[in-house]
């Protein structure tokens, strides 16, 4: 092995008794483990053996970190860290540097919980005579409560965002805002992103993981993304679910998804809002939608149902309608609209009255209505 013929490693013999015992001195005495074997040659070159790295005592190791700046540790609080295992099998900071060393690697970008490491594989690197890579270490992501990012803020792998109602474009967008930015520009492409993005301009302190800000950037993707891309994420969350979607409802699926998308900062929203429009009639009203159908709002339904009877099932006509509806009853639009909510949803999730409308079509709509007020 070419450490230990440069004099940068040796074979240590130490047992795991001796070693517990050298780890407690060098803890007692405020110093890095140092092996007897350091300086030593078994008599029998082929006992029992470890490959320790061969670490100077004296001065430093220097790191030009692109994002912290200069990092300085003192060699001799640096331990002669193993290399080779007794079977053989090489640890993790010579495979890194071995392994990026082989494929060129020219910057290396990873957590600052590995600060240390990098002392550490710059040795190995110098001792092997090769060139260091460019090395920069950034700030973990931390809670919403400034703690370390564990199981207990959510998800954490990003299959689990998926399942969630994140889309891909929309978490690297946030993901590459949190603790990077570019001036004042919180939405980008992928393009921009790579054209603006430096390393340097990496924060140095935990960037923390905003829900909110997270559910804003992925309703802007939701709001851009195409209906058709959009309709088969919300058909796997579905099945996924266990549930089926009619006939009618899944041939119009695509069309419901661009209505129902405005304002959805999910596709799990997405998914929930078709559930109105999923159940059969008669719709069995919960008590709430119940308790407000007075005998009053259930003959102003009535009369609603024939003046939208006529009209255009599009958005923006029925809320014309609507408004036209209110004035023409001398009562403002809250007056009624809780009461066709709850007719048109049964009390299930559903976005506003004009959405609603259109979603159901103009039969099932004007059926649900007459339906509910007999």
């Amino acid at each position: 092995m070419t450490l230990l013929e440069t004099g940068h490693a040796y074979r240590c013999y130490l047992t795991v008794e001796e070693l517990e015992a050298e780890r407690e001195k060098a803890r007692a005495e405020g110093r890095a483990i140092r092996s007897p074997w350091r300086e030593r040659v078994h008599n029998d070159p082929d006992a029992p053996h470890v490959i320790r790295f061969k670490g100077p005592l004296d001065g430093e190791t220097v790191i030009d970190d692109l994002v912290k700046g200069q990092i300085r540790f003192r060699n001799i609080d640096l331990d002669d860290l193993v290399l080779l295992r007794t079977d053989g099998a090489p640890t993790y900071n010579l495979a890194v540097v071995v392994d990026d060393h082989d494929m060129g690697v020219t910057h290396i970008i990873r957590g600052d919980d590995h600060v240390n490491n990098a002392a550490r594989q710059t040795l190995i690197y110098q001792a092997f005579g090769w060139e260091v890579p460019a090395m920069s270490h950034i700030p973990l992501i931390h809670g919403p409560d400034g703690a370390k990012l564990s199981k207990r803020h959510g998800a954490q792998a990003v299959g689990e965002f998926a399942d969630m109602g994140y889309l891909p474009e929309a978490m690297r967008n946030y993901l590459t805002r949190l603790g990077w930015g570019h001036g004042d520009a919180e939405i980008f492409s992928d393009a921009e992103a790579v054209s603006w993005f430096d390393v340097r301009d990496v924060v140095k302190s935990p960037a923390r993981l905003d829900w909110a800000k997270l559910a804003f950037v992925n309703a802007h993707y939701i709001k851009e993304a195409d209906n058709e891309r959009l309709a088969d994420l919300v058909r796997a969350i579905i099945t996924r679910r266990g549930d089926t979607l009619s006939e009618d409802v899944d041939a119009r699926l695509t069309s419901l998804v661009g209505l129902l998308k405005e304002g959805a900062k999910s596709t799990l929203d997405i998914a929930a809002a078709l559930e109105f429009v999923a159940k059969t009639r008669p719709l069995a009203l919960d008590d709430k939608s119940k308790g407000l159908l007075t005998d009053e709002t259930r003959a102003r339904l009535s009369r609603l149902a024939d003046h939208l009877a006529p009209v255009a099932f599009e958005r923006e006509p029925l809320e014309v309608a609507i408004r036209e509806f209110a004035a023409l009853e001398g009562v403002g639009v809250g007056k009624f609209g809780a009461a066709l909510r709850g007719t048109l949803s049964g009390g299930a999730p559903a976005p506003d009255l004009a959405t609603a409308l259109t979603a159901l079509g103009r039969d099932e709509a004007l059926g649900r209505i007459r339906d509910a007020v007999g």
